[in-house]
Protein backbone atom coordinates (compact mmCIF):
# COMPACT_ATOMS: atom_id res chain seq x y z
CA UNK A 1 0.00 0.00 0.00
CA UNK A 2 1.29 3.68 -0.95
CA UNK A 3 2.22 5.86 2.18
CA UNK A 4 -0.29 8.74 0.97
CA UNK A 5 -3.37 8.85 -1.23
CA UNK A 6 -1.72 11.87 -3.65
CA UNK A 7 1.40 13.42 -3.76
CA UNK A 8 1.39 16.84 -5.47
CA UNK A 9 4.44 18.09 -7.06
CA UNK A 10 4.84 21.74 -7.29
CA UNK A 11 5.21 25.22 -5.59
CA UNK A 12 3.56 27.73 -7.53
CA UNK A 13 -0.41 28.34 -7.09
CA UNK A 14 -2.08 25.88 -8.94
CA UNK A 15 0.27 22.82 -6.85
CA UNK A 16 -0.66 24.62 -3.27
CA UNK A 17 -4.40 24.76 -4.65
CA UNK A 18 -4.52 21.21 -5.65
CA UNK A 19 -2.77 20.24 -2.36
CA UNK A 20 -5.46 22.06 -0.65
CA UNK A 21 -8.38 20.66 -2.75
CA UNK A 22 -7.75 17.21 -2.46
CA UNK A 23 -7.01 17.15 1.53
CA UNK A 24 -10.62 18.17 1.38
CA UNK A 25 -11.10 15.08 0.01
CA UNK A 26 -10.13 13.27 3.02
CA UNK A 27 -7.49 12.29 0.91
CA UNK A 28 -3.69 11.85 2.35
CA UNK A 29 -1.42 14.56 0.22
CA UNK A 30 1.97 14.75 0.10
CA UNK A 31 2.75 18.10 -1.33
CA UNK A 32 6.64 18.66 -2.60
CA UNK A 33 6.59 22.53 -2.95
CA UNK A 34 9.26 24.54 -1.13
CA UNK A 35 9.54 28.69 -1.54
CA UNK A 36 12.74 30.02 -3.12
CA UNK A 37 14.90 31.75 -0.40
CA UNK A 38 16.91 35.12 -1.92
CA UNK A 39 14.24 35.50 -4.38
CA UNK A 40 13.48 39.16 -5.93
CA UNK A 41 10.35 40.50 -4.80
CA UNK A 42 7.19 39.32 -6.86
CA UNK A 43 6.10 41.71 -9.04
CA UNK A 44 3.66 40.08 -10.86
CA UNK A 45 -0.61 40.51 -10.16
CA UNK A 46 -2.76 37.57 -11.49
CA UNK A 47 -6.56 38.42 -13.05
CA UNK A 48 -8.50 35.62 -11.47
CA UNK A 49 -12.47 35.36 -12.75
CA UNK A 50 -15.66 34.27 -11.16
CA UNK A 51 -14.53 30.82 -11.19
CA UNK A 52 -11.23 30.78 -9.49
CA UNK A 53 -12.76 33.14 -6.77
CA UNK A 54 -14.86 30.03 -5.93
CA UNK A 55 -12.75 27.75 -5.50
CA UNK A 56 -10.39 29.88 -3.74
CA UNK A 57 -13.26 31.02 -1.05
CA UNK A 58 -14.28 27.56 -0.83
CA UNK A 59 -10.65 26.72 0.29
CA UNK A 60 -10.68 29.82 2.76
CA UNK A 61 -7.99 31.46 0.88
CA UNK A 62 -9.77 34.41 -0.65
CA UNK A 63 -11.23 36.01 2.56
CA UNK A 64 -7.61 35.82 4.27
CA UNK A 65 -6.26 38.11 1.76
CA UNK A 66 -5.56 42.10 2.54
CA UNK A 67 -7.77 43.82 1.16
CA UNK A 68 -5.15 46.16 -1.00
CA UNK A 69 -4.07 42.69 -2.08
CA UNK A 70 -7.37 42.15 -4.30
CA UNK A 71 -8.49 44.93 -6.28
CA UNK A 72 -11.85 44.46 -7.95
CA UNK A 73 -12.34 45.59 -12.33
CA UNK A 74 -15.66 47.34 -13.32
CA UNK A 75 -14.91 48.58 -16.67
CA UNK A 76 -12.63 46.88 -18.88
CA UNK A 77 -11.04 48.89 -22.21
CA UNK A 78 -9.25 47.05 -25.50
CA UNK A 79 -8.06 49.72 -27.92
CA UNK A 80 -7.06 48.33 -31.58
CA UNK A 81 -4.16 49.92 -33.41
CA UNK A 82 -6.55 52.80 -34.75
CA UNK A 83 -7.95 55.29 -33.00
CA UNK A 84 -11.74 54.90 -32.09
CA UNK A 85 -11.41 51.79 -32.91
CA UNK A 86 -11.72 49.21 -29.66
CA UNK A 87 -14.31 47.67 -26.79
CA UNK A 88 -15.50 48.49 -23.98
CA UNK A 89 -16.84 46.05 -21.35
CA UNK A 90 -18.60 46.93 -18.42
CA UNK A 91 -19.48 45.06 -15.22
CA UNK A 92 -23.35 47.14 -15.38
CA UNK A 93 -23.54 46.71 -18.56
CA UNK A 94 -22.98 42.43 -18.08
CA UNK A 95 -25.12 42.40 -14.95
CA UNK A 96 -22.18 41.30 -12.65
CA UNK A 97 -20.20 43.09 -9.71
CA UNK A 98 -17.44 42.53 -11.30
CA UNK A 99 -15.78 41.51 -14.37
CA UNK A 100 -12.73 40.20 -12.50
CA UNK A 101 -10.06 40.61 -9.75
CA UNK A 102 -6.52 41.74 -9.81
CA UNK A 103 -4.62 39.61 -6.97
CA UNK A 104 -1.14 40.21 -5.54
CA UNK A 105 0.73 37.39 -6.62
CA UNK A 106 2.50 37.10 -3.71
CA UNK A 107 0.00 37.59 -1.75
CA UNK A 108 -1.91 34.86 -2.69
CA UNK A 109 0.94 32.22 -2.60
CA UNK A 110 1.22 33.10 0.96
CA UNK A 111 -2.03 32.67 1.39
CA UNK A 112 -2.16 29.04 -0.13
CA UNK A 113 0.64 28.08 1.49
CA UNK A 114 0.05 29.25 5.25
CA UNK A 115 -3.22 27.02 4.75
CA UNK A 116 -0.96 24.40 3.62
CA UNK A 117 1.24 24.29 7.11
CA UNK A 118 -2.32 24.02 8.86
CA UNK A 119 -4.18 21.67 6.90
CA UNK A 120 -4.72 18.40 8.73
CA UNK A 121 -3.93 15.66 6.10
CA UNK A 122 -1.10 17.37 4.46
CA UNK A 123 2.35 16.76 4.66
CA UNK A 124 5.52 18.47 3.52
CA UNK A 125 8.18 16.07 2.16
CA UNK A 126 11.26 16.94 0.39
CA UNK A 127 11.76 14.68 -2.66
CA UNK A 128 8.17 12.99 -3.26
CA UNK A 129 6.83 10.21 -2.15
CA UNK A 130 4.68 7.15 -2.55
CA UNK A 131 0.98 7.81 -3.44
CA UNK A 132 -1.48 5.88 -5.77
CA UNK A 133 -1.80 9.12 -7.26
CA UNK A 134 1.32 11.68 -8.78
CA UNK A 135 -0.26 15.55 -9.07
CA UNK A 136 2.65 17.09 -11.19
CA UNK A 137 2.01 21.22 -11.35
CA UNK A 138 5.62 21.64 -11.50
CA UNK A 139 5.35 24.68 -14.46
CA UNK A 140 6.41 24.47 -18.35
CA UNK A 141 9.76 22.85 -17.30
CA UNK A 142 8.51 20.01 -15.20
CA UNK A 143 11.53 17.83 -14.27
CA UNK A 144 8.95 14.45 -13.32
CA UNK A 145 6.89 14.97 -16.67
CA UNK A 146 10.22 14.60 -18.56
CA UNK A 147 11.09 11.67 -16.65
CA UNK A 148 7.40 10.40 -17.31
CA UNK A 149 8.73 10.54 -21.09
CA UNK A 150 5.87 13.08 -21.88
CA UNK A 151 6.58 15.72 -24.48
CA UNK A 152 5.65 19.04 -24.59
CA UNK A 153 6.57 20.85 -27.42
CA UNK A 154 7.31 24.86 -26.99
CA UNK A 155 6.12 26.83 -29.48
CA UNK A 156 8.04 30.25 -28.82
CA UNK A 157 6.86 33.50 -29.79
CA UNK A 158 9.70 35.14 -29.41
CA UNK A 159 8.22 37.32 -26.90
CA UNK A 160 8.53 38.45 -23.15
CA UNK A 161 6.32 39.86 -20.59
CA UNK A 162 6.87 42.58 -18.59
CA UNK A 163 5.93 43.04 -15.34
CA UNK A 164 6.02 45.79 -13.50
CA UNK A 165 4.15 48.10 -10.49
CA UNK A 166 2.97 51.38 -11.05
CA UNK A 167 1.44 54.57 -9.96
CA UNK A 168 -0.63 56.86 -11.67
CA UNK A 169 -1.25 60.57 -10.76
CA UNK A 170 -5.21 59.74 -11.57
CA UNK A 171 -7.27 57.43 -10.10
CA UNK A 172 -7.78 53.59 -11.38
CA UNK A 173 -11.66 53.29 -10.62
CA UNK A 174 -11.07 49.48 -10.80
CA UNK A 175 -10.57 50.46 -14.95
CA UNK A 176 -8.78 47.53 -16.74
CA UNK A 177 -6.98 48.92 -20.27
CA UNK A 178 -5.63 47.11 -23.05
CA UNK A 179 -3.65 48.49 -25.85
CA UNK A 180 -2.67 45.62 -28.92
CA UNK A 181 -0.53 47.42 -30.39
CA UNK A 182 1.74 45.66 -33.58
CA UNK A 183 3.52 43.85 -32.21
CA UNK A 184 3.25 44.36 -28.20
CA UNK A 185 0.01 43.83 -26.24
CA UNK A 186 0.00 45.91 -22.95
CA UNK A 187 -2.44 45.97 -20.04
CA UNK A 188 -2.60 48.12 -17.07
CA UNK A 189 -4.34 45.72 -14.14
CA UNK A 190 -6.22 48.50 -11.49
CA UNK A 191 -4.32 47.73 -8.51
CA UNK A 192 -4.20 48.96 -4.62
CA UNK A 193 -0.44 48.35 -4.15
CA UNK A 194 1.90 50.14 -3.74
CA UNK A 195 -0.82 52.79 -2.89
CA UNK A 196 -4.77 52.62 -3.11
CA UNK A 197 -6.74 53.78 -5.63
CA UNK A 198 -3.84 54.75 -8.30
CA UNK A 199 -1.70 51.73 -8.77
CA UNK A 200 -1.04 49.04 -11.65
CA UNK A 201 0.37 45.97 -12.60
CA UNK A 202 1.53 46.23 -15.74
CA UNK A 203 1.80 43.62 -18.26
CA UNK A 204 3.69 44.00 -21.54
CA UNK A 205 4.46 41.65 -23.71
CA UNK A 206 7.06 42.65 -27.02
CA UNK A 207 9.64 41.52 -28.84
CA UNK A 208 12.52 39.79 -26.75
CA UNK A 209 15.33 42.21 -27.63
CA UNK A 210 12.81 44.97 -26.89
CA UNK A 211 11.52 43.58 -23.47
CA UNK A 212 15.16 43.56 -22.86
CA UNK A 213 16.26 46.99 -23.41
CA UNK A 214 12.96 48.11 -21.51
CA UNK A 215 13.60 45.59 -18.96
CA UNK A 216 17.52 47.64 -18.27
CA UNK A 217 16.67 51.02 -19.69
CA UNK A 218 16.81 53.82 -16.74
CA UNK A 219 13.43 54.57 -15.46
CA UNK A 220 12.79 58.29 -17.09
CA UNK A 221 12.96 55.99 -20.40
CA UNK A 222 10.50 53.77 -19.23
CA UNK A 223 8.05 55.77 -17.96
CA UNK A 224 8.20 57.56 -21.47
CA UNK A 225 8.27 54.59 -23.28
CA UNK A 226 5.01 53.79 -21.32
CA UNK A 227 3.20 57.32 -21.76
CA UNK A 228 3.52 56.93 -25.62
CA UNK A 229 1.93 53.72 -25.39
CA UNK A 230 -0.74 54.42 -23.45
CA UNK A 231 -1.26 58.26 -24.70
CA UNK A 232 -2.13 59.43 -21.13
CA UNK A 233 -5.33 57.47 -20.70
CA UNK A 234 -4.49 56.25 -17.74
CA UNK A 235 -3.00 59.58 -16.30
CA UNK A 236 0.94 59.91 -15.65
CA UNK A 237 2.77 56.79 -14.89
CA UNK A 238 5.93 56.44 -12.46
CA UNK A 239 7.85 53.23 -11.78
CA UNK A 240 7.15 51.42 -8.60
CA UNK A 241 8.82 48.51 -8.52
CA UNK A 242 11.74 46.47 -10.00
CA UNK A 243 10.96 45.24 -13.68
CA UNK A 244 10.76 41.19 -14.40
CA UNK A 245 10.51 39.48 -17.24
CA UNK A 246 9.72 35.67 -18.58
CA UNK A 247 9.63 34.02 -22.23
CA UNK A 248 6.18 33.51 -24.04
CA UNK A 249 4.67 30.13 -25.66
CA UNK A 250 1.72 28.20 -27.08
CA UNK A 251 2.71 24.68 -25.70
CA UNK A 252 -0.14 21.43 -24.62
CA UNK A 253 1.78 18.40 -23.23
CA UNK A 254 0.77 15.56 -25.39
CA UNK A 255 -0.21 13.48 -23.04
CA UNK A 256 -2.11 14.84 -19.68
CA UNK A 257 -2.38 11.89 -17.69
CA UNK A 258 -1.64 8.11 -17.33
CA UNK A 259 -1.70 5.76 -15.01
CA UNK A 260 -1.04 6.65 -11.39
CA UNK A 261 -0.51 10.71 -12.92
CA UNK A 262 -1.77 13.76 -14.17
CA UNK A 263 -0.69 16.79 -14.83
CA UNK A 264 -2.50 20.63 -13.91
CA UNK A 265 -1.26 23.95 -14.69
CA UNK A 266 1.81 25.06 -16.72
CA UNK A 267 2.96 21.57 -16.88
CA UNK A 268 0.12 20.62 -19.08
CA UNK A 269 -0.39 23.99 -21.13
CA UNK A 270 0.81 27.07 -21.96
CA UNK A 271 -0.91 30.44 -23.07
CA UNK A 272 0.28 33.67 -24.20
CA UNK A 273 -0.66 36.05 -21.06
CA UNK A 274 -2.66 39.07 -23.39
CA UNK A 275 -6.18 37.19 -22.08
CA UNK A 276 -4.79 37.06 -18.64
CA UNK A 277 -6.16 33.39 -18.58
CA UNK A 278 -3.38 31.76 -17.36
CA UNK A 279 -3.77 30.64 -13.44
CA UNK A 280 -7.55 30.36 -14.32
CA UNK A 281 -7.04 27.54 -16.05
CA UNK A 282 -4.61 26.00 -13.84
CA UNK A 283 -7.06 26.93 -11.13
CA UNK A 284 -9.78 24.99 -13.02
CA UNK A 285 -7.63 22.50 -13.52
CA UNK A 286 -7.86 21.55 -9.83
CA UNK A 287 -11.60 22.23 -9.79
CA UNK A 288 -12.49 19.37 -12.39
CA UNK A 289 -9.89 17.05 -10.59
CA UNK A 290 -11.19 17.13 -7.31
CA UNK A 291 -14.78 16.79 -9.03
CA UNK A 292 -13.63 14.02 -10.57
CA UNK A 293 -12.13 12.02 -7.15
CA UNK A 294 -14.96 13.23 -5.39
CA UNK A 295 -16.96 11.29 -7.80
CA UNK A 296 -15.54 8.39 -8.84
CA UNK A 297 -16.73 4.50 -7.83
CA UNK A 298 -15.56 3.30 -4.41
CA UNK A 299 -14.18 0.61 -5.97
CA UNK A 300 -11.94 2.36 -8.52
CA UNK A 301 -8.50 3.09 -7.22
CA UNK A 302 -7.11 7.06 -7.74
CA UNK A 303 -4.24 6.17 -10.00
CA UNK A 304 -7.36 4.69 -12.36
CA UNK A 305 -6.07 5.83 -15.73
CA UNK A 306 -10.05 5.80 -16.89
CA UNK A 307 -10.95 7.58 -14.24
CA UNK A 308 -7.92 10.44 -15.15
CA UNK A 309 -8.99 10.12 -18.51
CA UNK A 310 -12.22 11.66 -16.93
CA UNK A 311 -10.24 14.62 -15.94
CA UNK A 312 -8.77 14.71 -19.43
CA UNK A 313 -11.14 14.83 -21.25
CA UNK A 314 -13.32 17.94 -19.53
CA UNK A 315 -10.30 19.96 -19.78
CA UNK A 316 -9.93 19.28 -23.09
CA UNK A 317 -11.66 21.51 -25.21
CA UNK A 318 -11.42 24.89 -22.61
CA UNK A 319 -7.43 24.48 -22.45
CA UNK A 320 -7.62 24.21 -26.35
CA UNK A 321 -9.65 26.91 -27.20
CA UNK A 322 -8.09 29.35 -24.82
CA UNK A 323 -4.67 28.76 -26.32
CA UNK A 324 -6.43 28.97 -30.19
CA UNK A 325 -8.01 32.47 -29.06
CA UNK A 326 -5.02 34.26 -27.53
CA UNK A 327 -2.90 32.94 -30.08
CA UNK A 328 -5.51 33.82 -33.15
CA UNK A 329 -5.51 37.44 -31.51
CA UNK A 330 -2.16 37.68 -31.24
CA UNK A 331 -1.20 36.55 -34.49
CA UNK A 332 -4.25 38.87 -36.04
CA UNK A 333 -2.60 42.05 -34.48
CA UNK A 334 1.08 41.02 -35.43
CA UNK A 335 0.47 41.15 -38.97
CA UNK A 336 1.47 44.14 -40.54
CA UNK A 337 -0.43 44.32 -43.92
CA UNK A 338 -2.72 47.10 -44.06
CA UNK A 339 -5.89 44.99 -44.66
CA UNK A 340 -5.56 42.72 -42.01
CA UNK A 341 -5.12 45.89 -40.05
CA UNK A 342 -8.33 47.31 -41.34
CA UNK A 343 -10.20 44.06 -41.15
CA UNK A 344 -9.43 43.69 -37.55
CA UNK A 345 -10.00 46.94 -36.37
CA UNK A 346 -13.41 46.97 -38.06
CA UNK A 347 -14.06 43.42 -36.20
CA UNK A 348 -13.08 45.31 -32.79
CA UNK A 349 -15.77 47.68 -34.26
CA UNK A 350 -18.49 45.46 -34.91
CA UNK A 351 -18.50 43.20 -31.72
CA UNK A 352 -18.58 46.64 -29.81
CA UNK A 353 -22.23 46.68 -31.64
CA UNK A 354 -22.88 43.83 -30.62
CA UNK A 355 -24.09 43.38 -27.21
CA UNK A 356 -25.69 40.11 -26.91
CA UNK A 357 -21.70 38.65 -27.75
CA UNK A 358 -19.89 40.94 -25.65
CA UNK A 359 -22.19 39.45 -23.31
CA UNK A 360 -21.00 36.21 -24.25
CA UNK A 361 -17.32 36.76 -23.96
CA UNK A 362 -17.71 38.16 -20.24
CA UNK A 363 -19.12 35.27 -19.27
CA UNK A 364 -16.83 33.11 -20.90
CA UNK A 365 -13.94 35.11 -19.10
CA UNK A 366 -15.65 34.73 -15.96
CA UNK A 367 -15.49 31.45 -16.15
CA UNK A 368 -19.14 31.07 -16.62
Amino acid sequence: MSAFDVCVRGSGAVAMAAALSLARLGLSVAWTGRRPTGAAPDVRAYALNAASVRLLSTLRIWESLASDARTPVFDISVEGDRPGAGLQFSAWASGVEQLSWIVDAAELEAGLEAALRYAPHVSHVTDGADAALQVLAEGRASAARARLGVAMPLHSYGQRGLAARLLSDRGHAGHARQWFRAPDVLALLPFDRPQPGCSYGLVWSLPEERALALQQCEAAEFEAELAAATGGAAGTLRLASERASWPLALAHAEAVCGPGWVLLGDSAHLVHPLAGQGLNLGLADVAVLAEQLAAREPWRPLGDERLLRRYARARLLPTQAMGLVTDGLLQLFAHPNPVARELRNRGLGLVEHLPLLKRALVRRAMGA
